[in-house]
Parts: C-alpha cells; sequence; structure tokens
C-alpha cells in the first residue's frame, strides 16, 4: 500500500492544510463536508450526506466487509502554531488532529477506488466521516440512529497519538480509552452574614465540602481497579469576602476505566451528593450527564490492524498504547460491532512532544502516509476474506 499513497501523498497534505485552515465546530462542518465529498467525487465515488453534516461512502460490490470511520470536527481552541496554514477561524482549531484522520480517510478511499476499479478489492468497504465528536455524547449516536452501522461487521478507527512516532502505532486489547461524563451541581441558600453562619446555609463550605467528599466516596464504593476519577474544573460562588452567596455551582468530569464500574458510579452518584450536602440545609440540583463509555477494541480487529501495520510499516512499528482517561465516542460504535482504536503517531521523530487539545499542537504530515497505508491494508485483508 505504501507504493500507492506516495503518488497521491502531495494532494493529500493539500487536502489536509485546507481543512486545517478553515476549521468548523462540531454540528457546524458543512464546508468540511462539502470538500469531503467533492474529494470523494473526484474519486469516481458516490457518497452519501448524512443528516446535517457528514457522510459516508461505499467501495467495492457484495456484502459489507468492515467500516472506517473518521471524525471531522474542530475545537474551539486559539491556534498557535504560527503556520502558513494556520486557522482563518479565530478562536477554532483541529487541536485534535481531526484533519489528519479525514485526510487519511480520504486517502484510503482514493487507493480502495482503484483497487475496486482492476478488481482486486473482493468485498465492501464503508467509510464514515463522523461529525460531532468533541460533543458528548458524541456525533456517533446520530451515525448509528441513521442505520449507517448496520450489517457491518467489523469497523476500525484511529486517532492521532503526539506521543508516539510517525511511522509507529499503537495498539491495545480491550479498554483503550475511559468513560466520560459532565458533572453540574448548583447549590442554593438564603444567603447571609459570614459572621453568622449558623443563621443561614453556609454554601461555600458545602461546595468545598462535596468537591473533597464524592471523588473520596466513590472511590470507597466503586473497585478502586476500575479507576473511577472525578475531577472539578469549575467552581464559583459569591462575591463579597464577608457575605454568604445564595447561589454558587461546580462542575467537573467524572471518568472510569471500566463500563460496568461506569454505570454503578452514575447510579451512586446522586446519592451521595445529596447525603454529603444535606447537614449544610442547601438545595441542591446536579446535572449527570452520560457522555461516552470506554472503546473496548476486540482482539480479532486489534489483530487486524497489527497484520497490516507489521506487513506495511514492518515488525517494529507497533507499540503498546496505554489505556488514557480521555473520552472517545467512537466507543457507542464498538458497543454496537466489534471494533478497533488504533493510536497513530505524529510525532517527528526526536522532535517537540505537543499534546492534544492545545492550541500549539502540530502533527508531523507524514503521519497521513502512516495512517493511509495501514487503513488501506486492514481494509483490504477484511474485504479479501469474502473469496475464501
Amino acid at each position: 500500500m505504501r507504493g500507492s499513497v506516495a503518488p497521491i501523498l502531495g494532494e493529500l497534505i493539500t487536502f489536509r492544510r485546507d481543512l486545517h485552515q478553515h476549521p468548523e465546530l462540531s454540528t457546524k462542518e458543512f464546508r468540511t463536508t462539502d470538500r469531503i465529498v467533492e474529494a470523494l467525487e473526484a474519486a469516481g465515488l458516490h457518497p452519501v450526506r448524512l443528516e446535517g453534516t457528514g457522510a459516508y461512502v461505499d467501495i467495492g460490490d457484495g456484502p459489507l466487509m468492515i467500516g472506517l470511520r473518521a471524525d471531522i470536527d474542530a475545537l474551539p481552541v486559539l491556534e498557535e502554531t504560527g503556520l502558513p496554514y494556520a486557522s482563518v477561524n479565530t478562536g477554532i482549531t483541529h487541536a485534535c488532529g481531526h484533519d489528519i484522520h479525514t485526510t487519511v480517510m480520504v486517502g484510503v478511499a482514493s487507493i480502495l477506488a482503484k483497487l475496486n476499479a482492476a478488481g482486486a478489492l473482493g468485498g465492501r468497504v464503508r467509510i464514515v466521516f463522523q461529525p460531532a465528536e468533541e460533543v458528548m455524547p458524541g456525533g456517533a449516536l446520530g451515525v448509528i440512529n441513521q442505520g449507517v452501522l448496520e450489517g457491518m461487521p467489523r469497523i476500525l478507527a484511529l486517532h492521532c497519538d503526539p506521543r508516539i512516532d510517525v511511522g509507529q502505532v499503537g495498539t491495545r486489547i480491550g479498554a483503550i480509552t475511559s468513560a466520560s461524563d459532565t458533572i453540574r451541581i448548583e447549590l442554593t441558600g438564603r444567603g447571609g452574614h459570614t459572621s453568622r453562619p449558623h443563621l443561614t446555609e453556609d454554601l461555600v463550605f458545602a461546595l468545598a465540602e462535596i468537591a473533597v467528599s464524592v471523588p473520596a466516596v466513590l472511590s470507597r464504593r466503586i473497585d478502586v481497579r476500575s479507576g473511577v476519577s472525578v475531577v472539578w474544573g469549575q467552581m464559583h460562588a459569591g462575591s463579597a469576602p464577608n457575605a454568604i452567596p445564595a447561589h454558587g455551582f461546580m462542575a467537573g468530569t467524572m471518568r472510569c476505566l471500566d463500563a460496568e464500574a461506569w454505570y454503578a458510579a452514575g447510579e451512586l452518584l446522586d446519592d451521595v451528593v445529596r447525603q454529603i450536602a444535606a447537614p449544610f440545609g442547601v438545595d441542591v440540583t446536579l446535572e449527570h450527564t452520560r457522555g461516552v463509555p470506554p472503546v473496548i477494541n476486540t482482539d480479532a480487529e486489534t489483530s487486524l490492524i497489527e497484520v497490516a501495520a507489521r506487513a506495511e510499516l514492518g515488525e517494529d512499528s507497533i507499540v503498546l498504547a496505554p489505556q488514557s482517561m480521555g473520552g472517545e465516542d467512537f466507543a457507542w460504535m464498538t458497543q454496537a460491532v466489534p471494533g478497533a482504536l488504533m493510536r497513530l503517531g505524529t510525532r517527528t521523530p526526536g522532535g517537540e512532544t505537543y499534546d492534544l487539545h492545545r492550541g500549539d499542537y502540530d502533527p508531523d504530515e507524514l503521519a497521513i502516509s502512516t495512517g493511509v497505508s495501514v487503513m488501506a491494508a486492514a481494509a483490504v485483508r477484511a474485504a479479501r476474506r469474502l473469496r475464501h
């Protein structure tokens, strides 16, 4: 496959830079969808637009043998790379590498279209360009509800990883990401003077107690091996040092490495928060938004990626990917059909290690070649099983 990528790599890099320069937020990826559809049609394919934004395309005939998925949305992050093709949409950038993901799958579609035209594909491959990965519970649910995964026996995806060198990929059997929810807690009371907290509800003290005790209690009620983690990112109450406020709120995330524990922790959360708040006499409003379960990589689909990677990149191309505490809505797809998520190395060997969701994230574009080679090879292996 690498020989097939080289002639189109320049075009793919140009395509990626165009996407990078014009990023769009979740459910607003209209231009991005248009560009994807144009590229697929230029390859002689017939993409189908999804409701709102996003698209999918089938390549080949016969039974559907495998699906590939790319996410297409950007983040509300200010770009700080200084690149000549930096985002022209202020405050929005592809800081998670979805422009790379999309470009890889456009490249895969182009190669598979040529193979199919030559009668060398074998079975049908579906490539899904999914919107709204960056919002919870994620655009994958919309794709599933539109029936795009019906009849699909397996599905693969990839995600940029700035800790892995270009030319390598990361794999892992089992959970490779975490479940991720958002929590918002609002407290209300009568307010009062800080000299007389006994005459009102000490709302700030209650917020502090909830912040400290909720993670502690869940760690005693849920098996610690499941890695339940509650971390607060927002907390606000009051406007004067000598006045107990009548309203305050806090918000954060709850992450978990195990799907069963994720459900259990969610069931416990409301009771735990209310029991901690009860002695302070405050009124509690809890908003617990279920995000995504962990992505579970199945054995066969992970093996499919690894065999393809060794054939395309060499025996030393695969590294063990650690389980991430980050959430990824591809998890909904792996709940529906067997699948696997591959980590795509984007670090220039010997170069700087960036982090995702940062304004200075600058992946090495040679990763596109790696991604196309491995994903195309995996798709062909799956499609050609139809012949046996």
